[in-house]
């Protein structure tokens, strides 16, 4: 993070001299300081971090490719004028140990066209959709699951 901060500081002033060379160091140093004490921020969570970055790149393209395919279904849904949707509301229980991964879970379900996450209460959703078929919530926790190991 250091190294990047300091980095994006160079970046942005567009020149090299001595006195930006140590006002980024002292601010670099200082943001550094701010977010081990705030957050307890670390090299070490830094580098877990970065090692996820390949997972989280898989789930935004799988999250991506989800959203067309139920964009689809819900656009043939509508089309074929059925009267009889069957909406249904679908309890499932998840092993996710993180609330992140629970949070980023119930929000890719909301993003998801024709489905809505109602309650996210510990580690079990309820979730609405307009037909049963169109929740797959598997795929996203296997890749979740990735990321929380």
């Amino acid at each position: 993070m250091i190294i990047l901060l300091y980095g994006f500081w160079l970046i942005l002033n567009g020149k090299i001299t001595p006195e930006i060379l140590i006002t980024g160091a002292v601010l670099t140093a200082a943001i550094a300081l701010f977010s081990h004490l705030l957050f307890g921020w670390t090299p070490k969570k830094d580098l877990r971090n970065v090692r996820r970055l390949p997972y989280a790149a898989a789930y935004l393209a799988v999250l991506l490719v989800e959203i067309i395919r139920a964009n689809l279904a819900v656009a043939r849904l509508i089309f074929r004028g059925e009267k009889k949707l069957s909406p249904v509301l679908v309890t499932f229980e998840t092993d996710l140990r993180t609330d992140t991964a629970r949070y980023i879970l119930a929000n890719s379900i909301t993003l998801t066209p024709g489905t809505i996450t109602v309650e996210a209460e510990g580690s079990v959703f309820s979730v609405h959709c307009l037909a049963e078929e169109l929740l797959d919530a598997n795929i996203f926790v296997r890749l979740l699951k990735k990321m929380e190991a």
